[in-house]
């Protein structure tokens, strides 16, 4: 195993699963890309077409070394009754990006990424405006993905932390 900048570990890899880069944090302490195809937005987004995704306005906006970024906005579409954003809407839009981040870190003709647990924690209200929200890869190892989700709104609040846990399966 190789250990990340911060002394984590990453599995062994299975040769072919990710691509050429096998790390997310090279000796520098570095971000390195972890995809095996980059994730393009605008792909992205026409894949979340006709979905939960697009229906509650949520949109992929970003592509890092090793996270994807999105926004969602605070509307009659994501409010619960009490008016403030709903924390399942807030979950939706976390694990949207996780899920998308993951597939792109596995060979699409021969593998697939499923969630395992999702957890987040809902640390402020949001009413109105946007929110945005990352998935940045935490570990990518041989059988599994781990991500770290943050959420923010409009005046760079946090207001979710979480974390979503994907398993990597062959393709039937």
């Amino acid at each position: 195993m190789a250990p990340f900048a911060d002394g984590a570990f990453v599995d062994d890899c299975i040769p072919g699963l990710y691509g050429p880069v096998e790390f997310l944090m090279s000796g520098s302490g570095n971000a390195e890309p972890i995809w095996f195809a980059a994730p393009d937005v605008d792909a992205l987004n026409v894949l979340h077409r006709n979905s939960a995704v697009a229906n509650l306005g949520i949109e992929v906006t970003r592509v890092g070394p090793d996270y994807l970024e999105g926004r969602m906005p605070v509307d009659e579409r994501t409010l619960q009754p009490f008016g403030l954003l709903h924390g399942g809407a807030a979950v939706l839009m976390l694990e949207t990006l996780a899920s998308a981040a993951a597939n792109h870190c596995v060979d699409p003709a021969t593998h697939m990424c499923v969630g395992l647990e999702v957890n987040c924690n809902h640390l402020r209200a949001a009413r109105s405006g946007d929110v945005m929200g990352r998935a940045r890869a935490l570990h990518v190892g041989r059988t599994t993905l781990v991500w770290d989700l943050q959420a923010w709104d409009d005046r760079n609040r946090q207001i979710t932390a979480g974390r979503l846990t994907s398993a990597i399966v062959a393709k039937p």
